[in-house]
This record gives C-alpha cells, structure tokens and sequence, in this order.
C-alpha cells in the first residue's frame, strides 16, 4: 500500500524552508496532518516512516524541516510551516479546520502549546492534536508559554489530544506525559493517552545511531511496533481510522 502514497518533495514554505507532503492513495478530500519533528537542524526526513505510515491510513501527512537553534527556537518557520498548510489546506483536500496539529519531542510541545492556548494563533483552532514522546512544562516557541500553565489557566476551549509515550524513554520520560494527560482529564479536555514499550525514538519508528548523530529508520521490533501505534493514533486524530481501531494490528502495507 505504502508505494500508492503521492510524495512530494522539497516545497518551499517560506524563510528558505522546506517541507514534504505524504498524500494518501486514491483521490478525494482528507484531512491534514501537521508534523513537527524535534530538536535538530531540518530533520523532517527523520519523520518520513511514520508520515508514510499515517498516509497509508488515509490523511495527507505535511513534514517540515525548522531549526530549533535558530535565534526564535524556531519559532518563525514553525509558524510559518502552518500559515502555509493552512493556505494550501483547499489543495490539499480539506479546509483549514480539518488539520490535526502533531509533533514529535519538542514539535509536540510546540503543537501542545498552540492546541491550549484560548487565542491560538489568529483565533484558529486546530481539529486535534497529537504529541509523541513530548515535554510539557517549559515555554514552547510557538506561543512563549507552557502548554501546562495555559492548560491550568481553563481559558481555551477544549479539542481531542493524542498522546503516545514510550515507557522506556530516557530522554523525555513517560511521567511528562502522564501529568499532562492528567491534567488535561482534570479540566474536562478529551484525551487518548498510550504507553508503548519503546523509547524516544522509537514512537516515531526511528531510533539513533551514534555514528550519524541523528536519527534513521528503525529496525528493532519494539520502535516499529511502537511507530504504527503512533500512526494509527494519529489517523484516529484526523478521523480517518476508528478510534476503536486504534489497538488493532492493522496491516503494515
């Protein structure tokens, strides 16, 4: 199924930014995934098997490069990757209130951040949001703010949150996101919260090789099973897989 997937490669977005777009097979209108990869330098290669896996699932998945070392963290091509996805939104098959907002490590936070703040960013509200193996207490740059603090602030109204964390993660621990999920359940938010045997990487179907110093495909069994949980968490996000399905062994393609 994977090799029905249109990919589209290298579209500029604005401040000399990239980004990949992952089109489910057949035509017609689907939602939109924003990803957001973590800390690193224009990594949106890093997320191209779990995008690959979400699209084989139904949603157009959009992966862009940003740099967190930038002088704003990051901010400016963060913000800028969702003007363009929200503006290319009718292309691409749905409306800019059909985009499900995700993010890996830090681009979840940066994800969390916007999905509880009352003011979003210009007043819009995404369909869902999605983190995996995310962090939650310090400012994200998309907002300046903690997605908790504006979270215990009850201003904004509420939208669905997907959460996955792997139990083995030394580099964000999976206590991070049981708080948050906590407080997102004592405020009344929706939340799907899952805890695969995996580590950092391994939610995104990655793992790191010390050698390259960054993250390729995964191998191990864990980070692959752990990699389509994550996938069919972020189709049930986009509505495009039943929430129920969620736990299913679905076909890998």
């Amino acid at each position: 199924m994977h090799e029905e997937i249109l990919t589209e490669r290298g579209v500029p977005y604005g401040h000399g930014k990239l980004l990949d777009i992952y089109r489910p097979p057949g035509a017609g209108p689907a939602p939109i995934i924003l990803l957001w990869h973590g800390v690193g330098q224009d990594e949106r290669d890093v997320l191209e098997p779990l995008a690959r896996a979400t699209a084989a699932l139904g949603a157009v998945v959009v992966v862009p490069d940003w740099r967190s070392d930038a002088p704003d963290e990051g901010r400016a091509h963060l913000l800028a990757s969702l003007a363009f996805t929200r503006q290319a939104a009718a292309g691409l098959g749905a409306g800019d209130d059909a985009i499900v907002l995700a993010g890996w490590s830090r681009g979840g936070r940066c994800a969390a951040a916007i999905g509880v703040r009352a003011e979003g960013v210009d007043g819009w509200r995404p369909l869902a949001v999605a983190c995996l193996g995310s962090a939650y207490t310090r400012p994200a740059p998309t907002t300046g703010t903690s997605p908790i603090a504006d979270l215990a602030a009850g201003r904004a109204t509420p939208v669905p949150f997907w959460i996955v964390h792997g139990t083995a993660d030394t580099v964000v621990p999976a206590v991070a996101s049981r708080e948050f999920t906590a407080t997102l359940r004592r405020h009344g938010w929706p939340v799907r919260f899952e805890e695969p045997p995996s580590d950092h990487a391994g939610v995104v179907m990655a793992e790191y090789d010390p050698a390259l110093r960054r993250c390729r495909p995964a191998t191990a069994g864990h980070a692959i099973a752990a990699g389509r949980l994550s996938a069919r968490m972020l189709a049930a996000a986009a509505g495009t897989l039943r929430a129920g399905d969620v736990g299913a062994q679905l076909p890998s393609g």
